[in-house]
């Protein structure tokens, strides 16, 4: 994420936009003849192959055990785009990409892996109260940052999915991540140590989000 993204969570949380609850973006999750066929035409055939690979694995890990589903999304992602940032990517700042965006162009940044891992575990079924997608500060590389974190329950320690590191850790052998805020399609909290956090309001108080959410549905790719 770029550094131009501070104050995090000043940034972010701009006004109040109605919000399309998580649940009713998911019908892009279903890939069609044209979607293919588009992303070929505007990224190549190894466009369509990666989401081809993604439909699979929507169907193949729908009844996995919750743990295999976090490390199999995990790492179908990790392992089917490269990082760029935004400025590069789509030469403007503050961009989520849908999960067919970052598929199709096989690139994002922070943000995108995040989201796109979200979306996909909604679809296979996991708890939308056990995720949140987690700001937080690298301080490795002392900037910003977004992950995805699972909570096993709410008084539970997180694990950590990232694009930077492959292993999904809990929270606490994640020292190099201090947490800012989390959201998902039900609200919006703070951080709070490396567990569930204080919540705040909803999150459709991020502009991001809802303008995301709105593109998932009239043209996600």
């Amino acid at each position: 994420m770029p550094r131009s993204h501070r104050p995090i969570f000043a940034q972010a949380i701009i006004f109040y936009i109605c919000l399309m609850m998580a649940g009713s973006a998911l019908g892009w999750i279903e890939l069609t003849a044209e979607i293919l066929t588009q992303a070929k035409h505007k990224h190549g055939e190894q466009a369509q192959h990666r989401l081809i690979r993604w439909q699979n694995l929507l169907t193949s890990a729908k009844n996995l055990p919750e743990k295999d589903k976090l490390k199999q999304v995990n790492d179908f992602f990790n392992l089917n785009a490269l990082f760029i940032d935004d400025i590069i990517q789509w030469k403007t700042e503050g961009y989520w990409a849908t999960p067919l965006e970052l598929l199709a162009t096989g690139a994002g940044d922070c943000e995108d892996f995040a989201i796109a891992k979200y979306f996909t575990l909604l679809e296979l079924g996991v708890d939308e109260s056990k995720m949140r997608i987690t700001y937080v500060k690298s301080l490795r590389r002392n900037q910003p940052h977004m992950v995805l974190t699972f909570f096993a329950s709410l008084k539970s320690v997180s694990e950590v999915l990232d694009n930077l590191i492959t292993e999904i850790k809990p929270a606490t052998q994640r020292s190099d991540l201090l947490p800012v805020y989390s959201f998902n399609g039900t609200g919006l909290w703070t951080a709070k140590a490396r567990t569930a956090g204080n919540r705040v309001g909803d999150s459709n108080r991020l502009k991001l989000w809802s303008e995301l959410q709105d593109r998932m549905l009239k043209n996600p790719l």
